[in-house]
């Protein structure tokens, strides 16, 4: 663990240079050094303000591909690296923690590889950003959902639908007993779409299904905006009844997210979109473990973490490191409901609990119930029968003889691999 005033930052570091020398240019380069020696930088200061390289580990080869104009001799090296920034050169701030940890390392000529993997941060931290609102138990006591696996999906057709159409996608998951719908991330407020219509027509919708079965789904509405506009839809959200909102993370950047949760009376769904400009490349960015924590000091109540066998890069091994990342304690809280997305079915219900040992997920299928054969209801019916199966212990197939609609679920999408 870091000291109370610092923080450390551990890289995946790849270079020409000898290791040491590469780990000392990126502690001099994101504190108080430049490439020449200069007057004003005394023992002293150095003393008080370098940053300070803790650990190299060395590591076998990469095989990662350089970056575009790393120098040095023949042989490459690979190394954990960890560095210690002080707190006193930043504060408990989030854009500026970025500007120290991150800044300009990526562009250093004495690196072929840099990727911040993690970040153990003080207390400082927890006393300036108040993260999630709700989490997990809020969200279920929201939901009237005490136990058992959150089941979801995102409106289909991600853009197009006029308002009329949407009210009869929601009135079919909602009467079907889905727990939550959202926006897709492409839907902000379109011209054949705008929010305020959206928002009146969704909110009325789950009002009259309300009414009829007592059950309401929540539904996230997309407000990701310019910043006035983003608490101008929030408010518009609120004032209609509406019990969650969403964001996309990226962009509109950790500070806007945390200048959200203070204003925020409701749940944040925290989409990842653009994570992959971080994370995709091995030999650049910033980690999802990394971008994740900081995606929870800002607020996010719900977050993206793909699923299993999905339809984008991330190995299943990727995506339970994630689903790992999001549900481990932050300084002592910060309780964040991991999302899994991204090309799920009923088959994967099994393989995913086996995996991951919990139900305190959030799975949202699209096209996985979208796509059903018999529609969008039956499609939340397969869902649920295929994790009311993976949680029980029962076998798919037993499960798909007794419900007709997993059945041909299962028959549509596969079996999964559980």
């Amino acid at each position: 663990m870091p000291a109370a005033a610092e923080v450390v930052a551990t890289y995946l570091v790849e270079t020409y240079l000898p290791l040491e020398q590469a780990a000392e240019a990126i502690a001099g380069e994101q504190s108080t050094g430049t490439f020449v020696k200069v007057a004003r930088e005394t023992a002293e200061l150095r003393e008080r303000f370098a940053a300070r390289v803790v650990a190299v580990e060395e590591l076998p080869p990469t095989g990662n591909p350089d970056l575009p104009g790393a120098s040095g001799d023949e042989r490459k090296r690979s190394a954990y690296v960890r560095i210690a920034f002080g707190l006193d050169n930043f504060g408990p701030s989030l854009p500026n923690l970025l500007a120290a940890v991150a800044g300009n390392l990526f562009e250093l000529r004495q690196l072929a590889g840099i990727r911040l993997l993690d970040l153990d941060l003080p207390l400082a931290f927890a006393e300036r950003y108040p993260g999630p609102q709700y989490g997990v138990r809020g969200t279920r006591e929201l939901l009237d959902r005490p136990d058992g696996v959150l089941l979801g999906t995102i409106v289909k057709p991600s853009i197009g639908l006029p308002p009329d159409e949407l009210r009869l996608v929601v009135r079919e998951l909602a009467e079907a007993g889905i727990d939550f719908i959202k926006d897709d991330e492409l839907m902000g407020n379109p011209p054949h779409s705008p929010l305020a219509e959206r928002v009146a027509v969704v909110t009325e919708e789950l009002g009259k299904v309300a009414a009829r079965t007592g059950r309401r789904p929540m539904y996230a509405f997309n407000i990701t905006d310019d910043l006035d506009r983003m608490a101008a839809n929030h408010d518009l959200v609120r004032a209609a009844g509406g019990t969650c909102v969403m964001v996309c993370v990226n962009l509109v950047g950790f500070s806007g997210l945390a200048w959200l949760r203070q204003r925020c009376a409701l749940p944040i769904h925290g989409h990842r979109a653009m994570t992959g400009v971080y994370t995709r490349a091995p030999q650049l960015g910033i980690d999802y473990v990394a971008w994740s924590k900081l995606a929870r000091l800002a607020g996010a109540d719900h977050l993206h973490t793909n699923g299993l066998s999905n339809k984008f890069y991330e190995s299943d091994e990727e995506v339970l490191r994630s689903i790992s990342a999001v549900r481990t304690p932050l300084l002592g809280g910060y309780e964040t409901l991991p999302v899994l997305s991204s090309g799920q079915t009923p088959g994967l219900a099994p393989e995913t609990y086996r995996q991951t040992g919990t139900t305190d997920l959030l799975v949202l299928a699209g096209g996985g119930i979208h796509g059903h054969p018999s529609g969008a209801g039956a499609g939340v019916t397969a869902m649920r029968a295929a994790w009311a199966a993976a949680t029980s212990g029962t076998e798919l197939s037993a499960a798909a003889r007794e419900v007709p609609a997993l059945r041909e679920a299962l028959e549509a999408f596969g079996g999964g691999r559980g």
